[in-house]
């Protein structure tokens, strides 16, 4: 069966700085547009979205900051992309859950135009999950071409279940993987800690998902603002969000890394106080191996002189002593003079 047209398809997918849509920006944006005779035309444009491209996201898509450091911002690239995508209708890997709202938050950012009412849209991972369904029951009809008996009842499902796994190590044992960086292995294998490794892609921190291990095994926040960042370093520009995550509608165990993850972070901070008190008196030393002037002292076991105290104020330094003047000789003026003082009146 063949597509049939009315108008344009036009199928698009986007890079982006993370899956935040209301904070993250678009880096790279391809879109084929499939026209009604068959034709087909493709542009592709790089973005600088203004912001830093986090690590873990480069990793994924390749582009990194030096990448797109030349590179227009989307508002100067809006119109452009709104005229080639014209009226046509819009087509993607999750797009409707992702890629659709993301650009149309670019768009209304950027101020430009593009109207999603008249359009239809054809989400491909849609008709994936539905036709080829993600249950139990599909993967045991699948993979071992049995129908559950007494299904949703817990042992025969968890019969199911085991009996799954094992024809899975049979069916993909010498299947070859690759993964979104393009490395290629055979992961299905008769090894419980390969089949760890496989089915935790997205290494989690808590069973929530609320944190996930980066490349480094560095504790990232895993949703909301804070998306991407490193835990420790939320603590520090923002400390009152492990009171708020604590203290909210989380799942105790992912409450319980949260307090490992700040215990260790509050551990260093200390560390790193102390070492920065005990260091603290070597930085107060004089630099140059300069001297400095001492001061004069005033306690009452200072020197009587200092080279620093101009010798006509010495007096300030000195107790107050009376002029001693020599012993003058007793005459008869002198004792009529006292005679006259102790006379009886």
């Amino acid at each position: 069966m063949k597509l049939v047209l009315k108008r344009p398809l036009a199928f698009f997918d986007l890079e982006t700085t993370g899956t935040n849509i209301g904070a993250d920006r678009i880096v790279e944006i391809s879109v084929i547009k499939l026209n009604p005779d068959g034709s087909e035309e493709v542009m592709t444009w790089r973005i600088n979205p203004g912001i830093p491209i986090p690590l873990e996201s480069s990793l994924v898509h390749g582009i990194y900051e030096e990448h797109i450091r030349e590179e227009k911002l989307f508002h100067e690239l809006g119109e452009q992309i709104a005229a080639f995508i014209g009226d046509a209708d819009l087509a993607g890997y999750n797009s409707n859950k992702f890629d659709i709202p993301m650009l149309m938050e670019e768009f209304l950012r950027a101020g430009v135009n593009f109207e999603l009412e008249k359009r239809h849209f054809v989400d491909v991972q849609n008709i994936f999950h539905q036709m080829e369904q993600r249950t139990l029951k599909a993967a045991y009809q699948f993979y071992c071409n049995k129908q559950i008996i007494n299904a949703h009842s817990a042992e025969a499902d968890t019969r199911a279940t085991m009996e799954v796994l094992l024809a899975q190590i049979e069916r993909y044992a010498d299947m070859e993987w690759e993964d979104k960086k393009g490395n290629r292995s055979k992961p299905v294998v008769g090894d419980v800690e390969a089949l760890h490794q496989f089915t935790n892609l997205n290494r989690p921190v808590d069973f929530a998902g609320r944190m996930v291990y980066n490349e480094d095994g560095e504790e990232l926040i895993n949703f909301g603002k804070h998306k991407g960042r490193k835990v420790e370093d939320v603590f520090s520009m923002e400390p009152s969000y492990y009171s708020w995550m604590m203290q909210g509608d989380f799942p105790l165990y992912t409450k319980r890394k949260l307090e490992e993850i700040y215990k260790r972070w509050n551990a260093k901070r200390v560390a790193e106080r102390q070492a920065n008190r005990q260091a603290q008196p070597q930085q107060a030393q004089p630099q140059n191996n300069q001297q400095e002037t001492p001061k004069p002292s005033f306690q009452n076991n200072a020197p009587k002189s200092s080279p620093q105290i101009n010798n006509n104020n010495q007096h300030y330094n000195k107790p107050f002593q009376k002029k001693q003047e020599p012993a003058k000789p007793v005459n008869d003026d002198m004792l009529k003079a006292l005679s006259e003082k102790f006379k009886k009146g």
